[in-house]
């Protein structure tokens, strides 16, 4: 369940009404196509690794054993950074969702119970937060897949009346909008959409049988792309015209004109936009409870490499890193008060430094794959000793690796677009990248660490 649920959140119920009206139905589906295959190919070169070596900091580990510790070092704090961060966001999300039922309260005052829900969930035990997750994945799939038998229904004209067929998706005569620009603008957002789903790389260490669990979860990677991403924008695309300005207009704050709430609205079903509203906090709860755990184990595997305060690497008697958990929510709430005074560029501005962290952990995720691999056949070991193996090594790995750097260079590429370089946005946007390069050169400098002979690669210590 998390691995279904990990990628299924508002970049699906929200921003897939934007991703279509940008690039129309047809160029949005092909944009979520090239990004499922990338992270497809990601996730299986974690899988292999993980079923492998389950251990806590998972792609941090890996990065220091099979590339070099300097690189490890600054992936583990560039990916603690990213959900660090993400969780205020997450927090502030929350309370815009409550305000469709209570439009006069306080955003804290949600904020602060979201807060101590997501603390209870994981302070328990390693069980709270699964048990979180699989409620949270539960419904957002529930939803998905009544979302789209539904949505065929009305395509055939057995529900709402009267067959839709290919009307809308070929408004204009064709389903593509925008050409190739479009498209590459949607590949960015349809990125950020399926970030989280690397947190199971980081559960291997805490699975009951991780030789058994983490190739099931990975094979359903394929599955809930085809599925629930793929179907949910062709039956959104089928059902809306892409010229809808609606589209144009949803977000979290604007549960009413969601795509999902406008399909179902005009399947007759009333109370959409309160049901919806719903689901989408089930979502916005899930993502910071996925925030919680995977930002306070990797503080936890820093603790333990030597990377980060010793302390931060205790656990409770129950096995949960207690105080790796307490740091990571006080950064939480020290970013969302900054959200709070003046006009929150303080806040801006680490939201934009961690925007390409889950990016760069993905890069970092598919050097260590091929390192690995190297590694494994450098030291005599059988391929066929594997309980796992990567799809399509190494066309695969190094697909992702491309395409993942496309995505991180192709951030702002608009900002050097129309005549002059807008260096606002860039520094902003690309902040991201010479933070990590200074914990990487940093670390090597000050540690003089080299980069770790294939021979010398550690493929034996679980811990």
């Amino acid at each position: 369940m998390l691995a279904i649920g990990g990628a299924i959140g508002t970049g699906l119920f929200v921003a897939s009404g934007s991703s279509i009206s940008t690039a129309g139905p047809g160029g949005a589906l092909l944009a979520y196509v090239i990004v499922g295959i990338m992270v497809y190919f990601v996730m299986t070169g974690l899988g292999e690794m993980a079923t492998f070596l389950p251990v806590a900091g998972s792609f941090e580990t890996y990065a220091s054993r099979f590339v070099d510790e300097s690189f490890g070092f600054a992936l583990g704090w560039n990916y603690w950074f990213n959900w660090a961060v993400t969780l205020p966001a997450e927090l502030s999300a929350g309370a815009l969702v409550m305000k469709y039922w209570f439009p006069h309260s306080p955003s804290i005052l949600w904020s602060g119970i979201f807060l101590l829900i997501l603390l209870l969930l994981n302070i328990i035990s390693v069980k709270g937060y699964g048990e979180g997750e699989y409620w949270f994945a539960s419904i957002k799939v529930a939803t998905i897949l009544i979302f789209i038998v539904m949505g065929l229904l009305m395509i055939v004209g057995i529900l709402g009346g009267h067959s839709v067929g290919f009307t809308h998706f070929n408004t204009g005569g064709s389903p593509f909008h925008g050409g190739a620009t479009a498209i590459f603008s949607t590949v960015l957002v349809a990125g950020f959409a399926f970030q989280g789903t690397e947190v199971i790389g980081l559960a291997a260490g805490e699975s009951e049988n991780p030789a058994k669990t983490i190739p099931k979860a990975i094979h359903q990677v394929f599955w809930r792309i085809l599925i629930f991403y793929i179907l949910a924008i062709f039956v959104i695309g089928m059902l809306i015209p892409y010229t809808d300005p609606n589209l144009l207009k949803t977000g979290v704050n604007n549960i009413a004109i969601s795509p999902f709430t406008l399909v179902f609205k005009r399947a007759g079903f009333a109370f959409a936009a309160a049901v919806m509203n719903a689901i989408i906090l089930t979502a916005v709860l899930s993502a910071g409870n996925s925030a919680v755990y995977a930002s306070s184990r990797m503080l936890f595997a820093l603790s333990r490499q030597g990377k980060a305060p010793k302390f931060l690497g205790k656990v409770n008697r129950r096995g949960v890193p207690v105080y790796a958990l307490f740091v990571t929510l006080a950064l939480g709430l020290v970013s969302f008060s900054s959200s709070l005074f003046g006009n929150g560029i303080v806040y801006t501005w680490m939201v934009n430094a961690s925007g390409l962290s889950g990016f760069i952990a993905w890069l970092g995720i598919s050097i260590c794959h091929y390192r690995f691999r190297q590694a494994y056949l450098a030291q005599g070991r059988d391929l066929s000793d594997l309980k796992y193996k990567a799809k399509w090594y190494p066309f695969g790995t190094i697909l992702a690796f491309v395409l993942c750097l496309v995505v991180v260079v192709g951030q702002d590429y608009s900002g050097f677009t129309g005549g002059h370089i807008d260096w606002h946005s860039v520094v902003a946007t690309y902040i991201g990248i010479p933070l990590f390069v200074i914990l990487w050169l940093g670390y090597k400098f000050i540690k003089k660490t080299k980069v770790v002979p294939l021979q010398q690669c550690d493929l034996e210590s679980l811990q």
